[in-house]
This record gives structure tokens, C-alpha cells and sequence, in this order.
């Protein structure tokens, strides 16, 4: 890790833990970390990205914060200054008619606090990527773990066309992220739970079919951190989609059993709201719905049976 990106993990460490209100996640400059410095901000790379919602996702941080690094990076990409306030993402439909949208976009995360949300809609005949100012009738929503996704419902609303709309695949990115430190913390809890809860006269860790629950639940973690490490190295290195699909899909995998060998070592505690492995679960599972869902299967079987067996293979080393 390079000096520069400790220094970040560092800093969101101990930003992130004190459970921190969103002007003070916007004072640390942490929204600009992926717009380039002749825009105004930090010109990070997708690598610094990950390490930072890592430790979000660890810390189970309840704030916008991957939604609005990814807005402001589309809107600097774009060339369009974005408006004071937070700017979040969504997906919608609609229709766009010199230059004023009406329609919907749901599931916006912390759509009722946004100033503008950046939406991929589908308009029937092409999905643009619009920036929506400004924000229409909110009916609000909740994802598993109490935040907010919102619907929000437009009618003539300045839209200003940012280009193609592949902000899902960025998005999927930012799930993996945090799912890689949510889950860690899950394991770290687990781990720490089984060396104190003594049964049987000796501490569970000790007892084998523990140990073999937790090898998976640490194989699981470990998985989602390499792919997500792989996504990020693609993406800086001018690539991306098929390793963002790939990534999100094994995350999805991954949140599906270590979620389960989390509450199973831990027994009832793990569900009591208070605990925090509650928090951590609760918006893995959320998680994995978003930005595709499994959805990534379909792409990634279709591109495996346009390539066939030694194309897939060899596209895979190719990309390693």
C-alpha cells in the first residue's frame, strides 16, 4: 500500500468510526477523492477508492458516501460542474422532451436528502445517463438496514444528458467495496465472539466444526477482497466491465454464505439490534440486490458462450 493510500485508510478510520454527519464526510474532501485535481479534487484512482469504502463498509457507515464519490467522478468525466450539496444516483424510466424529464427513479439512495440525483433511464429507445434538478415528489423508502431508497417521481424537471449510462456497473463496484469490509468486520466479530464463549468447558474456537464455519467465512472475505482488487487494478488500468461483473456476482455469492456462518457462530446475540454485527449484515444483504444483483450472471454467461471455452480462457489470462 502506498504511503498516499495509507494515509487515506488512515484518516477514514478514524473519521468513519466516530459515526460522522454528512458535512463533516464533505469537509474531509473524501465525495472528490475520484475527481481529477485540475476539477478541484483529489485525483485518486479506483484502488484508493476501494481501500476508503472498505473501511466504510467495516465501520457499517450510514452515510451517501460511495453514491456521491461515484456522482461527482460522472459529472467531472462529463465536464458538468455539480451543484452545492449531495448529489446520489438511481435508475428509472421516463421520457425527455426539450430538455425536461418526466417520469420516476426509484430505490435513490438518500434521495430525500439530494440535491440532484444522476439517473440511467429508460426512455424506450436509449437508456441516457441524466443529471435531475431539480428533485421531484419523494415517496420514501428503506433498504434492509434502515436507509434510506427512494422513489422519486418527476414531472418536468430540468435534465441535463451526461452521456451513456453505465453507472450500474460502477455502482456493483462500490457494493463489493463495501461488502469486502463489512464482511472482514463480520469475520473479525466472529472470530472474536468464538475465542470468549466458553461451552462444553472450553472455548468454542476449539470446537472443529467452529473452526471449519469460520476457514469459509475467512475464504468468503478474502474472495471479495481479491475480486474487488482486481476490479479496481482493471479499472485504473483502462478496463473494467467484465471484472466489475465478475466481482459483484462472487460478492453476492460470498454474502450469501458468510452472512449465514456469521449468525450461526455467533447463535441469538448475532440478531439482537444492539450487536454490531446486526448493522454489518443487515446492509450486506441489502447490498446484494443493488446495482444488478445476480443479474451479472446472465451478461457473464452470455459473454462465456459468444467466446467459447478457449476464448473465455483465454480472455481470463489475458485480463490477469
Amino acid at each position: 500500500m502506498s504511503a498516499m493510500r495509507a494515509q487515506l485508510v488512515a484518516t477514514a478510520q478514524a473519521l468513519f468510526a466516530s459515526a460522522p454527519d454528512w458535512a463533516a464526510i464533505e469537509a474531509a474532501g473524501f465525495v472528490q477523492l475520484l475527481v481529477p485535481e485540475a476539477d478541484g479534487g483529489f485525483g485518486g484512482d479506483w484502488g484508493d477508492c476501494f481501500a476508503v469504502l472498505q473501511v466504510a463498509g467495516a465501520c457499517a457507515l450510514a452515510q451517501p458516501l460511495g453514491e456521491a464519490m461515484l456522482a461527482a467522478h460522472l459529472l467531472a468525466r462529463a465536464g458538468v460542474v455539480p451543484p452545492p450539496g449531495l448529489v446520489t444516483i438511481g435508475s428509472g424510466a421516463g421520457a425527455v422532451t426539450q430538455g425536461l424529464f418526466t417520469g420516476w427513479v426509484a430505490a435513490v439512495p438518500w434521495g430525500r436528502d439530494a440535491v440532484a440525483v444522476l439517473a440511467a433511464v429508460d426512455t424506450g429507445e436509449d437508456d441516457p445517463l441524466l443529471m435531475l434538478l431539480p428533485a421531484g415528489r419523494v415517496t420514501p423508502g428503506e433498504n434492509p438496514a434502515g436507509e434510506p431508497r427512494d422513489r422519486i417521481d418527476h414531472d418536468r424537471v430540468t435534465a441535463v444528458v451526461l452521456g451513456r449510462a453505465d453507472h450500474a456497473l460502477y455502482g456493483a463496484f462500490l457494493r463489493v467495496a463495501q461488502a469486502a469490509g463489512a464482511l472482514a468486520a463480520a469475520l473479525d466479530l466472529a472470530v472474536a465472539h468464538v475465542n470468549a464463549r466458553v461451552q462444553f468447558g472450553k472455548p468454542l474456537a476449539k470446537l472443529q466444526a467452529v473452526q471449519q464455519a469460520l476457514a469459509v467465512l475467512a475464504e468468503e472475505s478474502a474472495a471479495v477482497t481479491m475480486a474487488g482488487a482486481a476490479a479496481a487494478a482493471a479499472l485504473d488500468g483502462g478496463g473494467g466491465p467484465f471484472e466489475m461483473m465478475a466481482a459483484k456476482l462472487r460478492t453476492n455469492m460470498a454474502i450469501h454464505r458468510g452472512v449465514a456462518i456469521a449468525h450461526q457462530v455467533h447463535g441469538a446475540i448475532g440478531f439482537t439490534q444492539d450487536y454490531p454485527l446486526h448493522p454489518l449484515t443487515r446492509r450486506l444483504m441489502g447490498w446484494r440486490s443493488e446495482f444488478g444483483g445476480d443479474r451479472w450472471a446472465e451478461v457473464l454467461g452470455a459473454v462465456a458462450l459468444a467466446e467459447g471455452g478457449a476464448g473465455m480462457w483465454a480472455g481470463i489470462t489475458r485480463r490477469g
